[in-house]
């Protein structure tokens, strides 16, 4: 035992010198490996800001629809969503499984003079007049006709309509509440000439959420012209969304990402003439092979490792704290009416190690091939190449 804490504590101690060694053969050329990091910390800073954004997004997109119902069915007319009977809520309620069934209004109202769309929606339990609403941040902000504490409408038959704010969401909820009008049913019905034999769509409550594909069914052959939307689809739909998007930017970035792998080959593979001599002064006074391969190759993972650091953490700051000025348009999709939120910091480590793997390991593996070349050959020789 004590011979083998012996082994352990002197291979330590043989990696410390090698890294002691190595720290000050890189600051002997600090201005080409300072010129190398630089380029090798932009590439994984752009890839890590795309990853971390797009993994931030579809984290809020999940925590958003938490909330969200089991189930919505909407009807459809020549394929396109219309209006609903809130009749189909009796005949829903009579498939067993299903716990509830609601009726939801909501819709887009155009405003010409902001040349945005903002969500209007009927909340189940709205506290205030006919004549109220709250909005959001956003609709505050860009509503062409605000005045006070007062917004213009415009019914669906030219009527100009008048509606007093009582309430203006935080900012901090600008991500789901910016373009959003709350206001009561009698209100919406007649801003959109809404009879109150129809809803927007039906909200269903689920007791057993394996049966919601079986209910789906039931539901259709019930009532031919209606589509079922499942909760899990609109989260399958939201993480190809940002998925696709992020893969886009990915592709779009691979020629930066490619030159950097030519430029990082080239710089370890061209050994320069300074450094076959070292390679062959080191052979000359008793160096292994082995051990100027171990020094190569601490030398590659401090370059990579110092410039994956460096990146990861540029891009932390960039995604979480400066809500990536770079990529959001991208990532987040263009409006008129644009939220403007903080993400919550979000790192997956399964993407810090493929990160890890496809940055940091090519280049202290490359780093050993020309070393490995030198380091056969006879010290006289290379020191007179150099």
């Amino acid at each position: 035992m004590l011979y083998f804490e012996y082994c352990i504590m002197k291979w330590i101690e043989r990696q410390k010198n090698f890294i002691d060694f190595i720290l000050s053969s890189l600051l002997r050329r600090k201005w080409k490996n300072a010129a190398l990091i630089l380029v090798y910390t932009l590439v994984v800073f752009l890839l890590s800001s795309v990853i971390f954004f797009s993994h931030a997004l579809k984290n809020e997109a999940e925590a958003i629809l938490e909330g969200a119902p089991e189930m919505i069915v909407q009807r459809t007319v020549a394929g396109r969503h219309d209006l609903i009977p809130v009749s189909y809520i009796d005949k829903i309620k009579e498939i067993r499984g299903v716990t509830s069934v609601k009726g939801r209004l909501w819709g887009y109202y155009y405003h010409i003079a902001a040349r945005a769309n903002y969500t209007v929606m009927v909340p189940d339990d709205f506290p205030h007049g006919d004549k109220e609403i709250e909005i959001g941040n956003g609709v505050a902000k860009t509503w062409g006709t605000a005045q006070g504490d007062e917004l213009y409408f415009r019914a669906y038959d030219g009527e100009p309509i008048v509606l007093k704010i009582v309430k203006v969401f935080d900012a901090s909820t600008d991500l789901i509440s910016s373009d959003l009008i709350l206001t009561s049913e009698a209100m919406f019905r007649r801003l959109f000439d809404v009879s109150d034999q129809f809803a927007t769509d039906l909200a269903l409550s689920i007791r057993n959420q394996g049966e919601c594909l079986t209910i789906a069914e039931k539901i259709y052959s019930t009532l031919p012209d209606t589509r079922t939307i499942l909760k899990d689809e609109i989260l399958r739909t939201y993480a190809s969304l940002f998925g696709w998007r992020s893969g886009y930017i990915i592709v779009l970035l691979s020629g930066s990402v490619l030159a950097f792998f030519i430029f990082a080959w080239d710089k370890a593979t061209g050994l320069s003439a300074e450094e076959k001599t070292e390679i062959g002064i080191l052979k000359a006074v008793g160096w292994d092979t082995s051990d100027i391969l171990i020094m190569k190759f601490w030398e590659g993972t401090a370059i990579s490792l110092t410039a994956f650091l460096a990146g990861v953490i540029a891009a932390y700051v960039h995604v979480f704290f400066a809500s990536a000025p770079l990529f959001e348009h991208a990532l987040k999709g263009w409006a008129v009416l644009y939220p403007a939120f903080t993400l919550n910091p979000s790192v997956n480590a399964y993407h810090l190690a493929t990160l890890f793997f496809l940055t940091v390991l090519p280049y202290a593996l490359i780093t050993i091939i020309p070393t490995w070349r030198a380091a056969i050959t006879d010290p006289d020789a290379v020191m007179r190449q150099g």
